[in-house]
């Protein structure tokens, strides 16, 4: 457990991006409150370690940033950082800590579907509040959580849409690969009925699911090359998580799989993960997200400016949950100024309708489903690890948490 300290020297540094992002100036001084405490509810170790230590070091970046700026309704703001160790059970005691033991006040975390679900119950049972950044499988709406990454609309459906259109190869079978938990799980069901309604027969969907942190991938691999060797024109969506990302791509490479051939779309894979993985046989490839360090634009330059201010390594990127977690930040500072408390019903109120202009170029919104409109991205990777955006929504896309192709739960959708 760390907490962080009152302003630092890179505190120091970071308020002098206040007028960047669109906010006065406002000279460091804490009154005499007890300081506002942010949980921090990570995996630092194990397989989702990869890609859950950036999230870690995006919120203590923002915590230096607002305490840089005089703290919220003239407080400091403490970071708590926990570490859940990629272990379901843990997730749950860890967030019961942060709430009992260490009281605070919103928490920043998880990444998986199954760690959320471990935590929604000691969230709701305590009045927590719990930003979560990750794209997921949807079908949940809790008062305790805020949903700042994407819903299937936002990703999954927009994705294989693309791979069925002429520009992104006109695929009429798919192979759904992913890891065996609920988000995959929830999320193929989905995209089966979804193929099923334009034409795609099951016959021409693959299904695999392999355990977390899996990494002989030459079988599963050569299956696929079989199920596009029968004459229709065949495309990968993945939903592999951790990393077990990192040999997947490599069996890729290995057996000569080019994305002019069958591209393979990827939703839990971005810049973070493919620093670990020499990119030049997947150049081509897709990922399907709602920001890329390669867009282009002022809020995205400020965006990657404050992270290197903080982070101090050239070599360290920003990806799509760093930035739902910073658009989740920003707005919860919004909405505890508009509050003019940190309690957690008058917080939850002034949520709803709070907007940023996000370094995805577009202007988001929480809506009161407690999701985000968001843009949605598909970029093909390139030999740097970076992605060139082959195609984006005109706007922002309202969230839709619970889809259509689930009918036990199609009743239960609202604009």
């Amino acid at each position: 457990m760390l907490s962080t300290t009152s302003l630092t020297r890179r505190g120091a540094l970071l308020a002098g991006f206040g007028a960047a992002l669109g906010l006065p100036a406002i000279r460091p001084a804490f009154g005499q409150g007890a300081p506002i405490k942010v949980g921090v509810l990570h995996s630092l170790s194990g397989t989702m370690a990869i890609s859950e230590t950036a999230l870690r070091d995006t919120v203590l970046m923002m915590v230096e940033w607002i305490n840089g700026r005089g703290g919220l309704l003239g407080r400091r703001v403490e970071a708590v950082v926990v570490d859940p160790a990629s272990n379901w059970p843990l997730f749950a005691e860890k967030a019961r800590e942060l709430l009992q033991v260490h009281k605070v006040d919103a928490t920043f975390g998880c990444w998986t579907s199954v760690s959320r679900k471990s935590v929604l119950p000691v969230f709701e049972e305590l009045n927590g509040m719990l930003f979560y950044p990750v794209q997921y499988e949807g079908e949940e709406e809790s008062k305790n959580i805020f949903y700042t990454g994407a819903a299937p609309n936002q990703q999954a459906i927009p994705a294989v849409e693309y791979l069925m259109s002429g520009d992104g190869g006109e695929a009429r079978r798919i192979a759904l690969l992913g890891t065996d938990y609920v988000y995959p799980r929830t999320t193929n069901r989905i995209l089966r009925g979804f193929l099923n309604s334009k034409g795609i027969a099951d016959a021409d969907i693959m299904e695999e699911y392999t355990p977390f942190g899996h990494s002989d991938w030459q079988g599963i691999v050569a299956r696929v090359k079989r199920f596009a060797g029968e004459g229709k024109k065949t495309a990968i969506v993945s939903t592999i998580n951790g990393d077990a990302n990192v040999p997947f791509y490599r069996e890729l490479g290995n057996q000569g799989i080019k994305a002019e051939d069958i591209p393979c779309v990827a939703f839990s894979v971005g810049e973070e993960e493919l620093a670990g993985i020499d990119t030049r046989p997947l150049v081509g490839h897709l990922a399907a997200w709602n920001y890329f360090m390669s867009i282009p634009g002022a809020p995205n330059a400020e965006f990657k400016a404050l992270w290197q201010a903080y982070i101090k390594n050239p070599k360290r990127v920003t990806n799509d949950p760093m930035e739902a977690t910073y658009t989740g930040f920003r707005m919860w500072t919004q909405a505890v100024a508009k509050a003019g408390t940190t309690a957690v019903d008058a917080v939850r109120s002034a949520m709803i309708g709070q907007k940023l202009m996000a370094p995805s170029g577009f202007e988001e919104e929480m809506l009161r489903n407690h999701h985000l409109s968001k843009p949605v991205f598909i970029g093909e990777i390139q030999a740097d690890g970076q992605f060139n955006i082959v195609w984006k929504t005109p706007n922002a896309v309202p969230a839709e948490n619970w889809s259509p192709f689930i009918p036990e739960n199609a009743n239960r959708r609202r604009g």
